[in-house]
């Protein structure tokens, strides 16, 4: 729609399999795109920033120092899936806290269907790492577990919104009914998906803890018009 091409959007070092399922998804979200645009209508892509560089500075400051090397999530299977735990959860949770404001059969049903979809991908790359849970990513002294811990508690904490995300593993309180550390579905003390608000997503995928200040995956902010609404008013 006439919006600028990704920065920094490289090819990944995947094994074949995480090859596969990765295509698979990507094509789906195109299918989104496509339901979307008939249902609600559209508007340009915004800019996007996939750079190695911008990850790293994610991930730097889910560590609260920076990595040596700096990270890079295009380098293999375990770095890439990593980075793709950072962005569907977002989509989720953003689903989960719109359904109470959409009116309609037509624009609920696709919500649902929506919600149906992006679920499943957030739940196939949490299973993916928690099978790894206790392996070392390279060359950090840091496993996969310790990654998806400080990554949920950066999202929590740049949301501003308490616990709303949760690592692959947790404090016995914070299990399913209190007798699993196991996570790998992040969910409440019933086991319900946690929901966000739109400007709790927007502090996250800017990564500055502020919805009227663009950054992180959108240097220059969302094109929504919650989005842009929140900008302006700034």
């Amino acid at each position: 729609m006439g919006g600028p091409p990704p920065i920094g959007a490289t090819k990944a070092n995947l094994d074949p399999l995480t090859l596969r399922v990765i295509t698979e998804f990507g094509y789906q979200e195109v299918g989104h795109l496509r339901a979307i645009k008939t249902t609600v209508g559209e508007f340009p892509r915004p800019l996007l920033d996939l750079s190695k560089h911008n990850f790293a500075k994610l991930f730097d400051q889910a560590f609260e120092h920076p990595l040596k090397p700096p990270f890079d999530p295009y380098a293999n299977s375990i770095n890439y899936m990593l980075a793709s735990y950072v962005i569907p959860y977002e989509g989720l949770v953003g689903y989960v806290g719109a359904n109470p404001n959409i009116n309609g059969y037509v624009t609920k049903r696709l919500l649902a269907g929506l919600l149906g979809v992006e679920s499943g991908q957030d739940a196939y790359i949490r299973g993916w790492l928690l099978e790894r849970a206790e392996e070392r990513v390279f060359p950090y002294h840091h496993t996969v577990a310790d990654f998806t811990i400080r990554i949920s508690a950066l999202r929590n904490g740049l949301a501003k919104c308490g616990i709303k995300d949760e690592g692959l593993l947790v404090p016995l309180e914070l299990g399913a009914e209190n007798r699993t550390c196991n996570n790998v579905l992040s969910a409440d003390a019933n086991s319900l998906s946690y929901s966000r608000t739109p400007a709790e997503i927007l502090r996250t995928v800017y990564a500055t803890g502020d919805e009227h200040k663009a950054g992180g995956f959108y240097p220059k902010g969302g094109n929504g018009r919650i989005a842009r609404g929140f900008l302006e008013d700034y």
